[in-house]
C-alpha cells in the first residue's frame, strides 16, 4: 500500500510558476513509477508528467518545454516543477503510482494503482 499526499496548488496569473509536491508513504520502494495527472471540470482526467524507477520520463505535448518532472527517492517525494502556466492549466492536479508501467503507458491513468486526493490549480488569464 502507498499513500500519496499533494501540496503546492494554488491560483497564479498566466505566465506564473508553481511547484506541485507529492508526498508518499508505505511502501515506498523506488521501484514504482509515478506520475501527474490533471482533471479539468467536464474533462477526463489526463496523464501530464510521468518517471518510471528508471529515470525514463514522459511528458504530454501540451506541458513539454515549460513543466519539469522530477522525484527525489530519499525523501519519498515527487515534484511537479510548473512554469510558463495557461489558463488551460487550470485542473485538479493527482499525484500517482504504480508498478511495472512503461514507455507510453506512463501516461495512462489505467496503469497507476495509488492516487492521491489531489491539489487545484487555477490559472488566470
Amino acid at each position: 500500500q502507498v499513500q500519496l499526499v499533494e501540496s503546492g496548488g494554488g491560483s497564479v496569473q498566466a505566465g506564473g510558476s508553481l511547484r506541485l509536491s507529492c508526498e508518499a508513504s508505505g511502501d515506498t520502494s523506488s521501484s514504482y513509477s509515478m506520475g501527474w495527472f490533471r482533471q479539468a471540470p467536464g474533462k477526463e482526467r489526463e496523464g501530464v508528467a510521468a518517471i518510471h524507477s528508471d529515470g525514463t520520463i514522459r511528458y504530454a505535448d501540451s506541458v513539454k518545454g515549460r513543466f519539469t518532472i522530477s522525484r527525489d527517492n530519499a525523501k519519498n517525494t515527487l515534484y511537479l516543477q510548473m512554469n510558463s502556466l495557461k489558463p488551460e492549466d487550470t485542473a485538479m492536479y493527482y499525484c500517482a503510482a504504480g508498478r511495472e508501467i512503461y514507455g507510453l503507458f506512463l501516461l495512462l491513468r489505467t496503469k497507476y494503482t495509488y492516487w492521491g486526493q489531489g491539489t487545484q490549480v487555477t490559472v488566470s488569464s
